[in-house]
C-alpha cells in the first residue's frame, strides 16, 4: 500500500503496455505514482515491479469513462499520496470507422474517455493546484485532433474535444502558475501486438514508448518563461 511521502503526486491514467507504463517508469524515479487503468492485474504487476526500485506506487483500477470512479480514484490518491502536482491524462479510445458504420454508442464511449474523463480529472486536480500557485496537466493527443480522416468520425471530435479541453485550461490556468500541454502522438506506438497488425511497418516506423516518455518529462519540467502548449512527436519516417 502506498503511503504519503515527501515526493510531488503525478497522477497517470490509461496505463498499458506502451506509453502508460513507460511514463509510470520514467516519472516513478522523482515522484509518488498514482497509476489508474481498467486493468486491476496488469496495474498490480506494473505496480510491484516499479516498487523494486524503491518508488512509491498506487495502483488504482478506474475506467476514466465514469465519472463516479474517478472521483472515488482521485480520494483514494489524496488520501494515500497527497494533492496531485502532475497530471498526466494518457487514457485514449477509438472505434475507426465512417458515418454508416459507426454506432452512437461507439460515439459517445470515444468521446467519454478521450474528452469526458480529461475534464472529470482535469477537474479533479485544478483546485488544488490553483492554491499552490503551479501544477502540470498533460494530455495525449493523436493526429485525428488535428486532421480527422474519412475513418475517424468518432476517434476524430473526441480528440479535437480533448485539444480544445487543454486549450481552454492552458489560457485560463497558464496565468496561474500551472502548465498545460496537448502532445499530438502522430504515428504507431511500439507496443505489444503493434507489429503483428501493421506487418508492412519496420522497426524506424514506430514510436518508442521510453522516447516519448523522455518528451513528456522534459514538458512537465519545462522554464515558464519558455512553456510548449502543443507539440507533436513523431517517426522521422512519418509523413505528415
Amino acid at each position: 500500500m502506498a503511503t504519503q511521502s515527501n515526493k510531488p503526486v503525478a497522477v497517470i491514467t490509461g496505463v498499458g503496455p506502451g506509453l502508460g507504463a513507460a511514463l509510470a517508469n520514467r516519472f516513478a524515479a522523482a515522484y509518488a505514482v498514482a497509476i489508474l487503468a481498467r486493468k486491476a492485474d496488469y496495474l498490480k504487476a506494473l505496480a510491484a515491479e516499479i516498487r523494486k526500485s524503491g518508488a512509491t506506487v498506487l495502483d488504482l483500477p478506474c475506467d476514466v469513462s465514469d465519472a463516479a470512479q474517478i472521483s472515488k480514484a482521485f480520494s483514494a490518491i489524496r488520501k494515500d499520496l497527497g494533492e496531485p502536482e502532475l497530471l498526466l491524462y494518457n487514457a485514449g479510445s477509438g472505434a475507426f470507422g465512417n458515418i454508416t458504420e459507426i454506432t452512437p454508442a461507439q460515439y459517445e464511449a470515444d468521446w467519454r474517455v478521450n474528452a469526458f474523463g480529461a475534464f472529470v480529472a482535469a477537474k479533479e486536480v485544478a483546485p488544488a493546484m490553483i492554491a499552490r500557485g503551479r501544477g502540470t496537466m498533460l494530455f495525449t493527443g493523436a493526429t485525428a485532433g488535428v486532421k480527422a480522416g474519412a475513418k475517424s468520425v468518432s476517434f476524430g471530435p473526441a480528440k479535437f474535444a480533448m485539444r480544445g479541453l487543454a486549450q481552454s485550461l492552458a489560457r485560463d490556468l497558464g496565468p496561474r502558475g500551472i502548465h498545460v500541454a496537448w502532445i499530438n502522438v502522430d504515428g504507431s506506438i511500439d507496443i505489444p501486438g503493434a507489429r503483428g497488425l501493421k506487418p508492412s511497418l519496420k522497426d524506424g516506423d514506430f514510436l518508442k514508448p521510453d522516447a516519448i516518455a523522455e518528451t513528456y518529462w522534459h514538458l512537465a519540467h519545462q522554464d515558464p518563461s519558455a512553456w510548449t502548449m502543443e507539440l507533436e512527436v513523431r517517426p522521422f519516417k512519418e509523413k505528415f
